[in-house]
Parts: structure tokens; sequence; C-alpha cells
């Protein structure tokens, strides 16, 4: 693993420096930010009907930008988190492109994407009721409930219910994926200065230039030029060209459908703020406070939503950068911010990212996804959470079990709405409540663990 002194005030490398590290989240999320809409825009019904909505890509870049500078803004400039389209959601733009009853009988799927996404401003406004409730009893009482033994598990499910992807988009070239995680990997051991903290961007780089020569030299075609063939170099997001056409809508079957997402989402949220708060050393979780980055989050995806985007969600992918670079600069995420919003008024930089071999995505996310699992155990092992006791055993036992074996969601119907909670829905309602129920709590937010020589950094002083 990497050994480096961390840095925590990038302005120390120097402008150009502060530069390619922003550049280098950008690549990080970009994949699977535009990979949410490029998702919503191709799904099929069972019998292979299409039923995808149009879910801008320009529109996704320029929210998560947005909501990612809201974001740093209401977390008072301190937590390096960057917000991308958020996954958890997929079950529901699914759901809400196969309605056909009521008033949805006949109805355009650009029509229905207006009642998704007033369904995700809802979801978003939930993130608000649970700051309130942080800010009202305070985050040790809460977090009460969410203990290593909870959130270690749930961290680790993040990243392995990604690793299908991450094998899926890999196996498409398993070579040039390889070339990809080479790189990465070699940049990071063995690289020294500028190239050892840059390893995420080199990896993305050199194997697209690798791809792009064997295209050119007559090889297979790894990389598809077309979309970028007819795309405008400039060019406005659909919320302003159209705005009636774009702005959310509100119903309560979509809400029904789309809401109860949070839960995973939210969720989520707090693992990931555990997952950044162990892996920079800082306790975010108190200061800027849980409250804060729950309200930057809820207000980024209720706002995208409101203009016709995704939903928003801290991204595992540039923690697993700030792990590998070990610059824990927040500034650094700000840029890679500012980089996604000025490159969402270009159509054909949008093509150029969509260019990118999903091999190539693959490869990254071998390592990403990895490093977000990785950081559940380490959240574990710092904690000492004691798996001698059956109680914690048990615990994390049925959240890896819940989280990881429903893999389609659990569905069901509520007032004649069918509503999804995805698999880390499911974990993490089991284990808070599990974690409730059972006797024998062995861990108190805020207090060291019992070893007083524990590695600094770790959740328990958080």
């Amino acid at each position: 693993m990497n050994n480096q002194e961390p840095i925590r005030d990038a302005r120390t490398l120097g402008i150009p420096k502060m530069l390619i590290l922003g550049l280098q989240h950008m690549f990080a999320m970009f994949g699977a930010t535009i990979l949410v809409p490029i998702l919503v825009n191709s799904q099929t019904a069972a019998n292979g009907d299409p039923i995808g909505m149009p879910l801008s890509i320009q529109t996704t870049l320029f929210f998560a930008g947005f909501g990612t500078l809201l974001f740093h803004v209401c977390s008072k400039l301190k937590v390096p988190a960057f917000l991308g389209s958020s996954f958890a959601f997929l079950g529901g733009f699914a759901a809400m492109g196969g309605m056909s009853e009521g008033i949805y009988a006949g109805m355009s799927q650009a029509e229905k994407l207006q009642y998704t996404c007033g369904g995700i401003v809802v979801a978003g406004l939930l993130y608000l009721v649970l700051a309130l409730l942080v800010k009202l009893v305070g985050v040790h009482k809460v977090m009460r409930f969410l203990p290593p033994v909870v959130t270690g598990p749930i961290i680790i499910c993040i990243g392995l219910n990604l690793a299908p992807s991450a094998v899926n988009n890999a196996s498409t070239c398993w070579w040039l994926a390889l070339v990809a995680i080479v790189i990465i990997v070699a940049a990071n051991i063995w690289g020294k200065g500028m190239i050892k903290i840059i390893p995420i961007l080199l990896g993305v780089v050199g194997s697209y230039i690798v791809a792009l020569i064997v295209t050119l030299a007559g090889g297979p075609q790894l990389i598809d030029f077309s979309s970028m063939q007819s795309a405008k170099i400039v060019g406005l997001q659909p919320f302003f060209t159209d705005f009636t056409g774009s702005i959310a809508k509100f119903d309560l079957s979509a809400i029904l459908v789309m809401a109860p997402i949070a839960i995973a989402s939210m969720m989520e949220h707090i693992g990931d703020m555990s997952a950044i708060s162990a892996t920079v050393g800082e306790k975010f979780l108190e200061d800027p406070g849980l409250h804060r980055t729950l309200i930057g989050d809820g207000l980024a995806t209720s706002l995208a939503g409101l203009f016709g985007g995704p939903a928003n969600t801290t991204y595992g992918e540039n923690t697993g950068v700030l792990v590998l670079s070990r610059v824990y600069d927040p500034r650094v995420i700000r840029l890679a911010a500012i980089y996604a919003l000025v490159l969402s008024f270009s159509p054909l930089f949008a093509a150029f990212i969509g260019s990118i071999p999903s091999a190539i995505i693959g490869g990254v996310s071998f390592i990403l996804y990895g490093m977000i699992s990785a950081i559940g155990v380490r959240n574990l092992v710092e904690n000492q959470v004691d798996f001698t006791n059956s109680r914690n055993l048990i615990v994390a036992a049925v959240i890896l079990v819940c989280g990881l074996g429903f893999s389609s969601g659990l569905t069901f119907t509520i007032g004649g709405a069918t509503i999804t909670l995805t698999g880390l829905a499911i974990a993490a309602i089991a284990g808070i409540l599990l974690n409730a129920i059972l006797p024998g709590k062995d861990y108190t937010f805020g207090e060291p663990a019992k070893d007083e020589h524990r590695p600094s950094g770790s959740l328990g002083q958080y």
C-alpha cells in the first residue's frame, strides 16, 4: 500500500499539479456518472419492450458538478467527497419506465421521466428529515444505531455490489482491462513524485492510447467514434432549451416507487462519510457534522431531480482515489466539480467520454471498487470489532447476506404501487434493527476502542 505522507493542502504542489489531480478525480467519476443515463436510456422490460427514458448525459454532468459544489458549501468546505449519479435508483427508473396504468397509460417515456424525477425530489427531501433528526437529538444518539459492526459490513457490501459491474465491463476486452490495471498498480507502487499520486488518470489515459493505436492500426475496433462525429462542440442542457419538458412533475405512485430508495442511499451516504473519515483521519461525522453532509447530499439530489437529472450520491470511486493518491485536499474535488460543470456544456466532450471502452472502465473499477470494500474491512479492524462476540457475528453476517443475496432487491406492493428495496437498503434496515434489538453492545460512539494503541484516524474516535 502507499506509505507516503498524506497531502492535506494541495496548493503546496503548485497550481499545475492541482489541476491534474482534479482531472484524475473527474475521470474516476465520469465512467459511472454517465453510465447511469446510458443505462436508463437503454432499459428494457422482461419481454424485451423498450422502457428506457431520455435521461440526459449533459444534465447528469451538470448536476454532478453543481451538486458537488453545493455539498461542499453545506459541509463548510471540509469534506473531500464527490457527488455523482446514483445507481441505487436504477430499479426505480425501470419500474417507472414500465408503468402503464392510471395516468401512465399511453404516456410518453419523456413525461414518465418527469414524474420519476418528482419522486427523486421527494427522496432528496428525506435526507433533510434525517438531517433534522440528527441535529435535534445529536449525532452521538443517532450513531448509536450505526456502530462499526453495522457501517463496516455495509461499506463492504457497497464495494462488492459494484464488483459484478467491474467484471462485466472488463470482460468486454480482458487484455485492455489488464493494461489499465497494470498501469495503475505500477504507477502507485513504483511511481515517484507526481506519477505516484495520479495512478487512476494514468491508467485511463494510458489504456485509452493503447486502444486508440489498436483501433487506428486496423485491429479490433475498441473505440467507437460515431457519436463524436455528429456531436456539437458547445450546447445547452435540455432544462435550458426545453424547461417545461424537463421540470419534475409529482404523483403519489411515482413518489412511492422512488422515495423509499432513499433508505439505501442515506445508509450509503453514512457509510461513505465513515469511509472518507477513516481514509482521511478526520472527524467528519462531528465536524462539519453528519447533518450538514446529509443536507448537502439531499439538496443536491432534490435539485437534480427538479430539473430532470438523476439522484446524486457520494462516490466511492473518488474515495478510492483518495486512498491511492493520499491527497486529501477538498479543493482538488472542487476542481473536478468545476470541470464537470464546464464540460456539461459540450455534447462533443460527453460523446468523447462515452467513447472510453467499457473494458477500461472495468479495469479501473477493479481497483476502485475493491478499495471501497477494503475500507469497510479497515473500519472493522481499526475499531477492533470483536467477532468472538456472537451478537457482532450475527449482525455482520445478516448484513452481508442481505446486501449480497438480494441482488435484485425486494419488490412488494402497497396501495397498488410497486415498491422495490435494493439489497443495500434491506441490509441497512436489517443491520440497524438487529443491532438495536440484540443485547451485549460493546461499542460507544465517540469513545476510543479498548486498545489505546490502536491506529490514529479510526472511527471509534468519531
